[in-house]
């Protein structure tokens, strides 16, 4: 019998996160600080309109593109949020951001073009880009740049084949986010180089530091622009697995025909709920957000307090400690850690390889879980040194 498999796919490693956390399932009591998910429920008025949605017997296909009532109100959300200017036509809503990520690689991509992915960074772009047969161009970030996407960095990334530069800000694992002095300097090489920007901003809403800049928003890049985002993070409604895409005409009438013949359209119930969320949903937000940024500046403290030096991440809801004095790899630090104290936390490698040395703690988990795993972590260090 011949190969019934793809070799791209056999090819592709499984998600480094996934893999390790498969281990942690496997044991009793471990204190987990690896996923990237909310610990909050869903506020209930969001909750409540899903609700609604089905007791209204709103069981039906939406159009492809997504509910034009939603589409609206996320118009909306992103003028008055970010000062980005949309119509209803120019968004697609899709299963969650990596389905967005996906078709607008897959839109604007062909077998062959050059894509720059700046690591460390989301688990999914590589694979994303691999799977259509383009060039993943892979663009380590340093700590002493605080993990930013500096101009003289992407210069050197940048070939007569490239096309596409993901940007994945504010990031995870690391934390960092982008200035608009930043951007602003991202936006004239790839103006110069004629390329062309998927800007996920997922964690837009999860910025501590002022609010988030979009590329989009600076002169001549919203026709340059795919700009991903969705209501896992903001709303903590990573179930309820909603994101959407908003760019130029050209492009997203691309990526709605890759999404009418792959999903034909989001969750209805999910879209209905999310109409509620962008409407209404800015004070639990703001709450949320508060309760992200208590976490962070304690973890960011203790973790420096031990012997963990840690950059302050301005965004996301991760920090991205440097281990390297430890004389292990991040396998092996997370390995012992594991089996040692049962602390789950993510080795930097998943990221990328210039992840080496460095670990991701997530703190979407309530202060007293942070207290208990730092404990055990600091109590770890003590043996080590």
């Amino acid at each position: 019998m011949r190969n019934p498999l793809s070799k791209v796919i056999t090819e592709i490693q499984p998600s480094g996160i996934r893999r390790f956390f498969d281990v942690a399932a496997t044991m009793e009591n471990v204190i987990s600080l690896g996923v990237g998910e909310p610990d909050f429920d869903t506020p209930w008025h969001i909750r409540e309109e899903g609700i609604y949605s089905l007791e209204k017997g709103r069981t039906f296909y939406t159009s492809n593109s997504g509910l034009m009532e939603l589409r609206q109100e996320i118009c909306k959300y992103l003028r008055r949020r970010f000062d980005l200017s949309y119509e209803a036509e120019n968004v697609v809503i899709t299963v969650g951001g990596s389905e967005a990520i996906d078709i607008g690689l897959r839109a604007m991509v062909d077998p062959g073009d050059e894509v720059i992915i700046p690591e460390p960074c989301y688990v999914s772009y590589l694979p994303c880009v691999q799977l259509i047969g383009a060039v993943p161009v892979r663009l380590p970030l340093e700590e002493k740049d605080q993990f930013k996407l500096t101009r003289e960095k992407l210069l050197s990334a940048i070939t007569d084949k490239t096309k596409v530069l993901i940007l994945p800000f504010p990031n995870n694992p690391t934390g960092a986010i982008m200035s608009r002095q930043d951007l602003e300097e991202i936006a004239q090489v790839v103006i110069e180089k004629d390329l062309f920007v998927i800007s996920d901003e997922i964690y837009s809403e999860l910025s501590y530091d002022g609010d988030h800049v979009s590329i989009a928003s600076l002169p001549g890049m919203r026709e340059r622009t795919v700009v991903i985002n969705g209501f896992s993070k903001s709303y903590a409604m990573t179930g309820w697995r909603l994101g959407y895409a908003v760019g130029p005409d050209v492009i997203m009438k691309q990526m709605l025909k890759i999404h009418q013949f792959v999903i034909m359209c989001a969750p209805t119930t999910s879209q209905y709920a999310a109409v509620e969320a962008v409407r209404h949903g800015d004070a639990d937000v703001a709450r949320m957000r508060q309760s992200y940024d208590e976490r962070r500046r304690f973890l960011v403290k203790r973790l420096n307090d031990m012997g963990m030096p840690c950059f302050e991440p301005k965004g996301a809801f991760y920090v991205f400690p440097n281990i390297k004095r430890f004389g292990m790899t991040s396998e092996e630090f997370a390995t012992r850690l594991l089996e040692e104290e049962k602390v789950a936390v993510v080795p930097g490698t998943a990221f990328g390889d210039c992840g080496e040395g460095f670990l991701r703690i997530s703190y979407a988990y309530s202060i007293d879980s942070l207290k208990k795993a730092l404990d055990k972590i600091e109590k770890f260090i003590d043996t080590l040194t």
